[in-house]
């Protein structure tokens, strides 16, 4: 195992380091953003929820909007007694900002501060979450909304951001265990209390007759949402940060969309012209409809109309050359012993019930774990990624984006994405360049699936 301390002094002194300094030039005149993490509590229906964690007190944690080619400066202090990190997911930028235990910087010990500084090079909607103790502090409420701006005014005349958060709560409105052996070793432990923004059900007013932005965002550990969505003009404009490509069709309860943790949609909805219409937003489990929130329309029809929204401009995104790709294939599966001896950091877990090329991941700062692909800087890739297991896994790759190709089991719209939603028993081929050099966390965004084992990284050198 490797010492923190020899890990961190290794962080500050290396070369990768110093060249980072290179890398953030503008930011030193930008005001930083503070964040500080902290234990409170929160009403979701009843009693007041202990133990929770957020940046705010009583509240969720913040939306924060950033600029599309703008620098960014985020102060993030531990008040936790936990170690934590933050990592800014979907987010291209430079790996030492990643927020990666071990892999891409020391943890943050209590009461001290990081700063993580970045330009963000792509618009759309994103995501933030620590990735040390990643199961207890996500489960418990570290999960905010990360939205960075087009440089010009798209059109819309409301945007409205929806976080959605399982939380296990008991009966008496208590957490209950974030983490059950059974539920890793399948689809993952969910929990009962469904939120969106924290609420249960909530209501936004939104002008009559206008234009919303809607931004889905699945933050929870574990649920996979079948988004439907009402009967009213309205269109899927972007996939997890980036304007679509090709169309995804319209979420209905015949055809819902089905969103994995980490993954993100944007859709643009035409409000009804009368005032105090309800627009009920839902997802679908089985035949049930279950509540995520609802619409309604305020005042006098502003008669918007679709066409008068200008097309979201694409991200600069390097085309993978697919003639010229080298294949390297990637193995998803359960651990063949359901158990190990796995060190604790971080919140790495004692089962290791999943694995990445039939490996599970050993834990954090375990030394001699090289990459699960060594890729060439510049070059073309696609990944075949093979699921052997029953169980859906959102697989997520940091810091860098890539387009679906191919399906075994199903058509898969060329859309940009950073997490791709495997399905039981399905082979996918993703494509990218290999353009952001470093070492970029590959995991499995069911966390205990990820603590448990379905975690790794690839290297871009």
């Amino acid at each position: 195992m490797r010492s923190p301390i020899s890990r961190r002094n290794f962080l500050l002194g290396s070369g990768a380091a110093i060249v980072a300094g290179g890398l953030h030039l503008g930011t030193e005149a930008v005001e930083p953003l503070q964040m500080r993490s902290r234990v409170t509590s929160y009403a979701f229906d009843g009693p007041d929820t202990r133990g929770l964690v957020s940046l705010s007190d009583n509240a969720p944690p913040p939306l924060v909007r950033l600029r599309q080619g703008e620098p960014a400066v985020i102060d993030l202090t531990n008040g936790l007694d936990d170690y934590t990190t933050m990592h800014w997911h979907g987010i291209r930028l430079a790996n030492e900002m990643d927020g990666v235990p071990y892999l891409t910087q020391f943890p943050i010990g209590k009461d001290e501060t990081f700063r993580y500084a970045f330009t963000p090079p792509d618009a759309g909607t994103y995501w933030y979450h620590p990735h040390c103790m990643t199961m207890r502090q996500m489960a418990h409420g570290l999960t905010g909304i990360l939205i960075v701006e087009e440089p010009r005014d798209i059109g819309f005349d409301e945007d409205l951001a929806l976080n959605l958060k399982d939380f296990r709560l008991d009966d008496e409105g208590q957490l209950l265990p974030f983490f059950t052996p059974r539920g890793a070793a399948r689809g993952g432990t969910l929990g009962n209390t469904r939120t969106t923004n924290w609420k249960i059900d909530p209501r936004y007013d939104v002008p009559a007759g206008g234009l919303l932005r809607l931004r889905f965002v699945a933050t929870d550990t574990t649920r996979v949402y079948k988004l439907v969505l009402p009967d009213l003009p309205g269109k899927v404009i972007a996939w997890d940060g980036h304007p679509v490509n090709e169309p995804v069709p319209w979420p209905t309860e015949e055809r819902p969309l089905w969103v994995g943790p980490g993954q993100r949609v944007d859709i643009a909805l035409r409000m009804p012209d009368d005032e105090g219409v309800d627009v009920p937003l839902s997802h679908s489990i089985g035949r049930r409809r279950l509540a995520l929130a609802r619409l309604r329309s305020v005042g006098k029809s502003m008669n918007r109309d679709l066409a008068e929204l200008r097309p979201l401009p694409a991200n600069p995104l390097a085309q993978p050359k697919l003639a010229a790709a080298e294949v390297r294939e990637l193995v998803f599966g359960w651990s063949p012993d359901g158990n190990g001896q796995r060190n604790g950091l971080c919140g790495s877990n004692a089962y290791s019930f999943w694995s990445i090329d039939r490996k599970p991941w050993p834990g954090d700062a375990v030394e001699n774990v090289g990459p699960v692909a060594e890729l060439e800087l510049g070059k073309s890739y696609i990944l075949r990624l093979r699921n052997e297991s029953p169980n859906l896994h959102p697989i997520h790759l940091h810091g860098l984006a890539f387009l679906p190709v191919r399906s075994n089991q199903r058509p898969l719209p060329r859309n940009w994405t950073d997490t791709i939603l495997l399905m039981r028993n399905e082979i996918v081929d993703i494509a990218l360049v290999a353009d952001n050099p470093g070492d970029w966390a590959f995991h499995c965004h069911v966390i205990e699936h990820q603590k448990t084992g379905l975690s790794g990284y690839l290297r871009v050198s």
